[in-house]
């Protein structure tokens, strides 16, 4: 997160004393961003300790090349990618993965990657600039039914399907390929307007989601970190959208909770499935003087399990 000019690491103390870091462990850190948790762990370690930082922006790698430590590797991934970036760096079981979720105030903040309507740019959004389609591409292929989706669901925008309309009709005129053009269209077509927010927000936001398809990347993720946890390892995870937190708050449960079976079976107790975390203190906030500090962290959760 960004704050006065600088790059600020949302909750940085708190998540990296939650992933109780041992002197020689080894931790992943599955988004890298501009390396504030990494650094933060690193200082935590000691010489025999590694740390395997993973992320997918070209930006974020290029930002890595600036630490110089023989215990850190940075490997170029999307982290629902984070077995086969295990696999890479030689690893085959971790004492701690930490994920920071969604998208990064250094992307927001660059305008050219188009994340943001504060500036005229290209409508871009993708987290991966070498791969895939941009939001420009996909909304000038998508259908109704499909636009309308992605802004209702990711968006949670009660105007998706006036909106989806309106793409559809402007785009029958000219190709929406800017910033600009498209956050005009969605205020035109948004016909009430939240207090303090612009009425693109929602669907930036919800595009934003659909083009670098971050719920699913956390769906698939969040079991492989799991599969790589040693016994006593640490699953640390920080998230900015209630859509993200609802994954994660289910997926913990799920996995603290003993599976139910018929009654009736004959088995012992020590058949029984097991569960395979258990939840560490409850859902952790930014305290009022970070979130005054650095605003855009005040919607900031963290949740924290341990293998069991």
């Amino acid at each position: 997160m960004t704050a006065g000019g600088a790059h600020v690491t949302v909750l940085l103390e708190e998540a990296v004393n939650s992933l109780a870091i041992k002197n020689d462990g080894v931790y992943m850190d599955a988004t890298f961003g501009r390396g504030g948790h990494s650094r933060q762990i690193l200082s935590c370690l000691g010489e025999k300790g590694r740390l395997v930082a993973v992320d997918r922006d070209p930006q974020a790698i290029a930002a890595g090349a600036a630490i110089h430590d023989g215990r850190f590797q940075l490997v170029h991934r999307a982290f629902d990618e984070l077995s086969m970036a295990a696999a890479e760096a030689g690893l085959s079981a971790v004492d701690g993965v930490l994920f920071d979720v969604g998208v990064s105030s250094p992307q927001i903040d660059d305008g050219e990657r188009g994340f943001s309507f504060r500036y005229d740019a290209p409508l871009d959004m993708r987290m991966d600039t070498t791969q895939g389609e941009t939001a420009a591409e996909w909304l000038a292929r998508a259908e109704i039914r499909d636009i309308t989706e992605v802004i209702r669901n990711y968006g949670e925008e009660r105007f998706a399907f006036q909106i989806a309309k309106k793409v559809v009709a402007t785009r029958g005129e000219q190709p929406i390929v800017t910033t600009a053009q498209f956050a005009a269209l969605v205020r035109e077509t948004v016909r009430t307007r939240e207090p303090g927010q612009d009425p693109a927000t929602r669907s930036f936001q919800a595009l934003r989601i659909h083009i670098n398809q971050e719920l699913r990347q956390l769906e698939v993720a969040l079991p492989q970190a799991l599969d790589l946890l040693k016994p006593g390892g640490r699953l640390v995870v920080i998230s900015f959208h209630s859509l993200e937190d609802r994954i994660v708050k289910n997926f913990m449960r799920a996995q603290s909770t003993a599976d139910t079976l018929p009654k009736g079976l004959p088995l012992r107790a020590d058949q029984l499935p097991q569960p395979k975390l258990s939840l560490i203190g409850k859902a952790i906030r930014p305290s009022a003087a970070e979130v005054a500090v650095n605003p855009r962290a005040r919607s900031a959760v963290m949740r924290v399990a341990e293998k069991r």
